[in-house]
């Protein structure tokens, strides 16, 4: 019988954060095994919700304070301090996400890191010695060039005349003069957070890859991808000249912030790796009977550095099944099996519209975790000689048409 239940979710951009999905879960749980042991263990991948879920794992606190959104205009912001005192957490998501973009902003162009470096700039103020960067869920794609500016450095056109804020403006960036970067940088470990698989330039490149997702057009995404070559080119020559800042892994993180902050000696680490240790989620999968986790979407994207996927790696280190669940199921959501995924399904009952899906999100999740737990339920009382050898959740069902 199934009783003890690790539910480990990322949040559903713009609709579910991490801890209000693994409350839906467990509401779903409950109806279906009302004495069960549920550990929520909401996820954090560098994106919304970083600074605050560790914050609360290590007894540390958020610290509040007005910087420049991504649009420009003033915001309510923060940072986290972390228990152990001596180590900051700044999410880029909450100074620069896409959330904070209004959707008729939405340029990837116009928009700023600055707040990112205005945050790192105020950490440094609590003189702690290190500083982890979480980088996800961003509405920018000025390579990081907004942060450094706000850290001091400047950026110069053939003019020597400093360069406007956005990412369009970097394909006239001619050279960086970094004799104003705050000096307590040099003293302070920074440790970047980011998915190793993006990229800053190339056919795989962020501009190309994220950038239609932030609202680019064709056009628009060209014009991005000639100023990450020509910003990396221009990082390399003039901050460091030792590391491929144009390919290296995690180089594309949030718009191409890793990079920039990777010029300045910041350490481009998996953001599981930096971020996942201070939860004990490996201890916390091996006590469960079963372990559901949960996104957005699940497509072929999922098993390269995504919540699930690296939640479904880490339980079968200890041979346990995993339960995947998503707002939506698209292109190649089939290859999370290989990660080892048991089972998965979208949560949406019926085609609905956009607005709708996110306004009752919690509510679907809920519903789809009491449906996929009443067929596995089904199936573990069925007698072994009539037991299907096929996932209790079909893989093979199609991607809902919701976006």
């Amino acid at each position: 019988m199934l009783n003890r239940f690790a539910v480990a979710p990322s949040g559903f951009k713009e609709s579910l954060s991490a801890q209000s999905a693994a409350e839906a879960i467990a509401e779903g749980v409950r109806r279906v095994v009302p004495e069960a042991e549920i550990d929520l263990i909401p996820l954090v991948d560098g994106g919304e919700g970083t600074a605050r879920a560790l914050a609360a794992a290590s007894g540390g606190r958020l610290v509040p304070l007005r910087a420049t959104g991504p649009t420009g205009d003033t915001i309510g912001t923060h940072f986290a301090l972390l228990g152990d005192r001596e180590t900051a957490v700044v999410e880029m998501a909450a100074v620069a996400g896409l959330s904070l973009v209004p959707r008729d902003l939405r340029d990837p162009g116009a928009t700023t890191t600055q707040g990112v470096g205005e945050l790192i700039r105020a950490a440094l103020d609590t003189g702690v010695r290190r500083i982890l960067v979480g980088c996800g869920d961003s509405g920018t794609s000025d390579g990081g060039a907004g942060a450094l500016q706000a850290l001091g450095a400047r950026l110069l056109d053939a003019d020597g005349e400093e360069l406007p804020r956005g990412g369009r403006e970097l394909t006239r960036i001619d050279r960086i003069d970094p004799t104003g970067l705050d000096p307590r940088l040099a003293e302070t470990e920074i440790r970047v957070a980011c998915n190793p698989y993006n990229v800053l330039c190339g056919e795989r490149g962020v501009a190309r890859v994220f950038g239609p997702q932030k609202g680019a057009t064709p056009a628009q995404v060209e014009q991005l991808a000639a100023g990450m070559e020509r910003w990396a080119a221009v990082l390399t020559r003039d901050l460091r000249g030792d590391t491929d800042l144009a390919h290296g892994p995690g180089t594309g993180a949030s718009g191409g912030l890793g990079a920039g902050l990777a010029a300045l000696g910041g350490r481009l680490l998996p953001r599981f790796d930096v971020l996942l240790d201070h939860l004990d989620l490996d201890e916390r999968l091996a006590r469960a009977d079963l372990v559901v986790t949960a996104e957005g979407a699940l497509d072929h994207q999922t098993p390269r550095g995504k919540v699930p996927a690296e939640v479904a790696r880490r339980a079968k280190l200890y041979d346990r099944q995993v339960l995947a669940l998503a707002g939506t199921l698209g292109e190649g959501a089939h290859q999370v099996r290989s990660v080892g995924v048991d089972a998965y399904g979208s949560i949406m009952p019926a085609p609905v519209s956009l607005t709708e899906a996110l306004g009752r999100g919690g509510e679907f999740l809920a519903d789809a975790t009491e449906r996929a737990l009443r067929m596995i339920l089904i199936g573990t009382r069925l007698p072994e000689s009539r037991r299907e050898a096929q996932p209790v959740v079909s893989g093979t069902q199609r991607p809902s048409s919701v976006r």
